[in-house]
């Protein structure tokens, strides 16, 4: 049994000659180009190379040779990236929101066939402190503006979203006052759910739409069954996976999967981490708590990573109702400094990156020869994907889909 014939698909293709008339009895060298499946990774530092820095300071010709190997060897193994959209940092200033600069990293993505998600267009972390200066009922209507104005902004561009972010913990976070737990609080974790979708998606009726969180608890389960209930139009269930304290393990990932899959909506595991280097202490409740200047990976931790990492994407690639994995952090010294990368500070491919580049790009990858019939028609059969078919000289793309 074909315990990934999910992921593949075949067509029937009629190939013609330069003349218009059938390449009879020809051989087609079939090559998979990019995947249908979403294999991602955080794409922040197109922003940085192609916008240069915030306040427009220019970025060094070091720095850039940095990130450009950096992304270069990111993207040969992903196809999928994405891009930050936190209200505190991408309009700090009310009214002046970095659009230009995101634009300009997200080209450099739109150049290479890769796709976007924006992430996150509501959250009561990295918010705008300026929201504070207003009643809650205004606060609401300037998130709901700014849900409109940015996916509309990026219609075509960005079509996948991240609405809105760990909701179960929203109404009760307390690190610190914000504006986004002061209108949950008032107005519940539905309604603020259901109007920053509809806002969403009245900008652009075609984006994909996500509900993310990292609490993996029945309360998520809940909070779901509430917003269908609603008939809120989520189209994609996220689901966060930061491990810094350890892998999951087999079991918990087929448990969440078994759990969450109930909703028969796609899932996306939308912010996957697994570590390099020694795991953070287990009291922890809190990751972000967890300050340290260096994290180095270790030649031990890397062989760690590269086993979990291995059997994590086997377990889900297998999920039919899979359509995604982003790991969060493509390199190490990101967020919490942590060694969760595929690659090393120094851009180094740890072993992770070459497992997984043999898994996506020659294990579930199809390359291979067929030869048109009598009528000039070609079959084609193989994982679902973008193709070219090599004949006569000449080259044709063509998609195998669902």
């Amino acid at each position: 049994m074909d315990k990934l014939k999910h992921r593949k698909s075949s067509a029937k293709i009629l190939l013609l000659k330069d003349d218009g008339t059938p390449a009879i009895n020809q051989e087609v060298k079939v090559n998979q180009k990019s995947h249908q499946f979403k294999f991602g990774v955080g794409g922040f530092e197109a922003i940085e190379l192609e916008g240069g820095k915030p306040g427009g300071e220019p970025v060094d010709s070091a720095r850039k040779a940095h990130l450009q190997d950096k992304l270069g060897k990111l993207f040969a193994l992903n196809n999928y990236a994405t891009l930050p959209f936190y209200i505190g940092r991408y309009e700090p200033v009310e009214g002046q929101p970095d659009e230009k600069r995101l634009k300009a990293g997200a080209r450099w993505f739109t150049e290479r066939n890769i796709k976007l998600k924006g992430h996150p267009l509501c959250w009561h972390t990295v918010c705008a402190d300026w929201l504070m200066n207003y009643s809650n009922e205004e606060i609401f209507k300037k998130v709901i503006a700014r849900v409109e104005r940015d996916v509309s902004a990026f219609a075509g561009i960005i079509d996948t979203w991240d609405v809105i972010n760990e909701v179960v913990i929203m109404p009760v976070f307390d690190k610190y006052d914000n504006a986004v737990t002061r209108i949950c609080k008032e107005y519940g974790q539905v309604r603020i759910v259901k109007e920053v979708f509809e806002a969403a998606k009245r900008a652009n009726p075609n984006a994909v739409l996500l509900l993310n969180d990292f609490d993996m608890s029945v309360d998520y389960e809940i909070l779901i069954d509430k917003c269908l209930q609603a008939g809120i139009p989520i189209d994609v269930i996220g689901l966060q996976s930061h491990q810094h304290q350890g892998y999951w393990g087999e079991a918990k990932v087929r448990n969440v999967l078994e759990r969450f899959s109930r909703f028969g909506l796609p899932l996306h595991f939308t912010e996957n981490t697994l570590i390099s280097g020694d795991l953070m202490p287990p009291h922890i409740v809190d990751l972000n708590d967890w300050q340290v200047e260096e994290w180095p990976t270790t030649t031990e931790g890397e062989e760690r990573q590269k086993h979990e990492i291995i059997e994590m994407y086997d377990i889900l690639f297998e999920h039919p109702q899979v359509h995604a994995i982003t790991t969060w952090s493509g390199g190490d010294n990101a967020w919490l400094h942590a060694p969760a990368g595929f690659l090393r500070i120094d851009n180094t491919e740890k072993p992770s990156y070459k497992a997984l580049y043999e898994k996506i790009h020659k294990e579930w990858h199809t390359e291979t020869t067929a030869r048109t019939d009598a009528d000039g028609y070609v079959t084609i059969e193989g994982f679902k994907g973008e193709y070219e078919l090599f004949y006569l000289g000449k080259t044709v793309t063509v998609r195998l889909c669902d």
